[in-house]
């Protein structure tokens, strides 16, 4: 293979070689659609009780084979092997929920068929939508895509998973264990670059879903236009924590050093800014400088967090930063010197300007900007002030006012006295609005969003009063206006 075709996989703490995946152009991507059209056939026509069994022995295969799958997102992302576990057993309770659910959700049921229609048989049902694309990232290279893969295979759809350039190895293990549980090439992947996801994109499939950067998301989006592909977006996040007076300031500060530096600060939805109420601002900001402080970034086993995935994302990170200090921001626990390629020290700021990049912009990286309010009000207003809108937490001790708070927030998905906490539930759909994307994946709105809805009427008996004929009768026209002022006319 030349230098062109060929993907190289590496270690991103050590730049270890770990593998050569080929970079798959239109033709090899086009002929893995047309391998999912036929297998999607088959899919398709297997019972929904045969579909399930198959989607549990893959389950069963990821689930035996954890230590080795863990190991390997280990290698390709740097994140600890206790962060890649915990990914593959939210990845498999996922799946395990799509399988088992799927039926119930997508089965035909009927429906009210109304006055007009009395003679009329409504059904409801879902039905596959063929091919889908899946385009997935790095941060989360199982966790995150199977979201879709799973949702999708269980909706009666075959895949094609394109998974990052930075985690081909685990797309391609993902693949594999699925053709030995279900022995049919109803999920396949094409390894490769950005070149890749394009051609995916307008390949035809049926649908695409995509998770990336909303500026990625905007090209995508693009190249399925071409094709009128519809498309599932999870784009960036900036997402706020706010912290109540009367909340229990070491857990939410445990929560926001967590949301904010896990995974290197590399998660979609975790905490970027946070927002506290001035009477326990100053004792937030010691427990949350105290936990900061103890983080220690590397590549052994036994460091709290890994490298950074993606070695671009270093000047972006070091760019936010010196626009927070430039504009005033206080640094509490690390500072300029913090980036170090290609692991960044923990970053807490603090009275950062809130028009500044760190505050306006996705950093993704370990930074928690840390701002003062002067009500909840104050902190709803600043929270909903982005164009981005993934997901948030509120902090307080009135769990009823903290949903009534959180359902104030502008996101797809929030949590009351926990980070992250929608995640690990299969039943709750995930999804951003405005620059953060648009539809869902997981729990029924993420099977429904890989189907079609189907609308069937069966005629049960003669209309009594029949409307839909060039010869109806001027009586049949009285008595249904007669009803119609009865039924919607009347105070």
């Amino acid at each position: 293979m030349t230098a062109q075709t060929v993907l190289i996989g590496r270690n991103p703490a050590t730049g270890e070689v770990l593998g050569e995946y080929p970079i798959a152009g239109e033709n090899e991507v086009g002929a893995a659609v047309d391998r999912a059209r036929t297998a999607a056939t088959w899919w398709a026509g297997r019972p929904p009780a045969e579909r399930r069994a198959l989607l549990l022995a893959w389950k069963r295969e990821l689930a035996r084979g954890a230590d080795e799958l863990a190991a390997l997102i280990r290698s390709e992302t740097g994140k600890p092997l206790t962060d890649a576990g915990l990914e593959v057993m939210l990845a498999v309770e996922h799946l395990d929920w799509a399988a088992r659910n799927a039926h119930r959700v997508l089965r035909g049921r009927t429906v009210r068929s109304g006055l007009l229609a009395a003679n009329q048989r409504g059904v409801l049902s879902y039905r596959p939508l063929g091919v889908v694309g899946v385009i997935g990232p790095w941060n989360y290279p199982v966790y995150t895509p199977l979201g879709s893969v799973s949702y999708a295979l269980a909706a009666g759809n075959a895949v094609v998973f394109k998974p990052s350039e930075y985690t081909p190895g685990v797309g391609r293990w993902l693949a594999d264990k699925f053709l030995a549980a279900v022995g049919e090439p109803v999920l396949q992947v094409v390894t490769g670059d950005g070149t890749t996801g394009a051609a995916l994109a307008r390949s035809g499939v049926d649908k695409i879903a995509f998770t990336g950067s909303t500026a990625t998301a905007k090209r995508v989006m693009a190249a399925c236009a071409e094709t009128l592909t519809p498309i599932v977006v999870e784009a960036g996040g900036k997402d706020a924590m706010i912290v109540a007076a009367d909340a229990d300031v070491d857990a939410a500060a445990a929560a926001a050093v967590f949301g904010g530096m896990g995974n290197s600060g590399q998660t979609c939805a975790g905490v970027e800014r946070v927002y506290v109420e001035r009477s326990v601002y100053a004792a937030f900001v010691d427990a949350v400088q105290a936990r900061a402080m103890e983080l220690r970034p590397g590549a052994s086993e036994d460091s709290d967090y890994g490298p950074l995935t993606m070695p671009k994302q270093a000047d972006v990170i070091a760019g936010h930063v010196a626009d927070a200090l430039a504009r005033g921001g206080k640094p509490i626990v690390g500072g300029a010197d913090a980036v170090r390629p290609p692991f960044v020290d923990p970053v807490v700021l603090t009275e950062v300007p809130e028009d500044s990049s760190a505050v306006t912009e996705e950093t993704f990286g370990p930074v928690l900007i840390v701002n003062p309010v002067d009500d909840l009000d104050d902190a709803v207003r600043r929270a909903n002030s982005t164009t981005l809108g993934l997901a948030g937490s509120v902090f307080t001790r009135d769990t009823k006012r903290g949903a009534a708070i959180a359902a104030r927030l502008r996101v797809g998905a929030a949590s009351v006295n926990s980070v992250l906490g929608f995640a690990a539930i299969p039943a709750l759909p995930f999804g951003g609005v405005g620059d953060s994307g648009f539809g869902r994946i997981h729990g029924a709105d993420g099977l429904r969003e890989f189907s079609r809805a189907n609308s069937l009427t069966v005629q049960r008996f003669r209309a009594p009063v029949d409307l839909m004929r060039f010869d109806r009768s001027p009586k049949a026209v009285a008595t249904a206006w007669r009803m119609f002022r009865l039924r919607h006319a009347r105070g």
